[in-house]
Order: structure tokens, then C-alpha cells, then sequence
């Protein structure tokens, strides 16, 4: 339906769609909103564009305009979607090098961040992914990347500067902050991927965020 434009490319692959203006966009929001919310609950083969169009409140071929095709639309959304997934986090990485307490900072930032992955949303659109990593292996790319340089990248920039003073016995930092996620984050995380009805407990996600981070500091700190 319609006429596709030929696309531009992200360097992951997904299609950049520019903004509308005005009432289009006011549209293009509520197809993207719609689509996202169907994308999540059926996944991307199941998903029905009859269902988006419903859902936006805009015709089928409103939608084809904005986007060209099912394929194109998923992977805009999606590839919209994950970037804003750790924005939350940024601020925080960026001063645990200069934290006084440097175990509270850690036990703070990994729970933060643990509680911004088990959020439903979240794991929602995580499971979506891996269901579509070999369909749409770009959206795993984003994902990674969007996960290193908002956490990742910032944390290995600290535990670098740790290690030059001496706070911290890190030859590689970026082994050590790998590590750091699989025995804090990495845990409920994988738990609550295969399990979506589970409810997260406060109790246990402290008690293993602080495990984890003690089990870090017997490895790595000096003192």
C-alpha cells in the first residue's frame, strides 16, 4: 500500500524515519504507541497490523505512509524503544569513581539498575528481542551497544580511574564490570526473563545485589 521510499539506515541497520510535522506526528505517535503495545503482546509474526490500526486509531494506510511496511514499522519502533531503556541510569555510573563509600555506591547502582530491567516493560521488550534476534539480528546490536555505552562504557571508565589510584586492583576493567553485572544485575535478570509472572521481592533482590557486589570487592578491592 503506498509508495515506500528506499530507506536510510542507521549503522545498526534500522530504518531512520523522519519526524512529521503537526498533526502527522501527533499521528506517527499514536501508530508508534499502538504498535509497541502490540508488538509486545504478540510478538512480531503474530502481531497484526489490522489490530495496530485499530489500536492508533489510524487508517491502514496512514500507517503504510509513516512507515512503508510491518517490517520497517517493527523495527523503527523497537529501535526507538531501546535506547531510552537505561537513560535513568547515566547520571549515576558517572560518580562512582568518586563515591566516598565505594560498596554503598556499587550496591546502589546495581540495584537501580536491576530494578529498572525487572520492570515489566522492560522484560517484556527484552523477551521480544531474543524471540526476533535471528529475524532482526540489528535490534541485538542496538541493544548491546545502547546497554555498553550507557553502562558498561561508564563504569569501565571508573574502574579504570579506581585503579590508578589505587582504590581498585583492575587490570581489565572491562572483564571486572562483566563480572560485576553476571554476579549482581545478571542474576534476577535471568531469572524474571523465563519466568514473567514472577514478582520481584525486595528482600532477596537486596540480599543478592550485596552478595554479589561483596563477592566483586574480595576480588578487586585493595583494602
Amino acid at each position: 500500500m503506498g509508495t515506500e521510499t528506499k530507506d536510510v539506515l542507521d549503522e545498526y541497520g534500522i530504518p531512520v524515519i523522519p519526524d512529521p510535522a503537526d498533526a502527522a506526528s501527533r499521528k506517527r505517535r499514536a501508530i508508534i504507541d499502538a504498535a509497541l503495545a502490540e508488538f509486545l503482546a504478540e510478538g512480531y509474526s503474530a502481531a497484526s497490523m489490522d489490530a495496530i490500526t485499530q489500536r492508533s486509531g489510524v487508517s491502514k494506510a496512514t500507517i503504510y505512509k509513516h512507515f512503508g511496511s510491518k517490517e520497517r514499522l517493527f523495527l523503527a519502533v523497537i529501535g526507538g524503544v531501546l535506547p531510552q531503556t537505561y537513560a535513568d541510569l547515566e547520571p549515576a555510573n558517572s560518580t562512582i569513581a568518586d563515591a566516598p563509600d565505594l560498596r554503598a555506591a556499587l550496591v546502589r547502582l546495581t540495584t537501580d539498575w536491576a530494578r529498572i530491567l525487572l520492570r515489566r516493560d522492560i522484560m517484556s521488550l527484552r523477551r521480544l528481542v531474543i524471540g526476533e534476534i535471528d529475524r532482526f539480528p540489528q535490534l541485538g546490536q542496538l541493544w548491546y551497544r545502547v546497554s555498553y555505552d550507557m553502562n558498561n562504557g561508564p563504569l569501565i571508565d571508573a574502574f579504570t580511574a579506581l585503579h590508578a589510584r589505587g582504590a581498585l586492583d583492575v587490570p581489565d576493567p572491562e572483564l571486572a564490570v562483566q563480572q560485576l553485572v553476571a554476579v549482581t544485575v545478571g542474576v534476577p535478570q535471568l531469572v524474571h526473563t523465563f519466568a514473567p509472572d514472577a514478582e520481584v521481592d525486595d528482600a532477596e533482590l537486596t540480599r543478592v545485589i550485596s552478595s554479589g557486589v561483596d563477592l566483586f570487592l574480595a576480588r578487586y578491592a585493595t583494602a
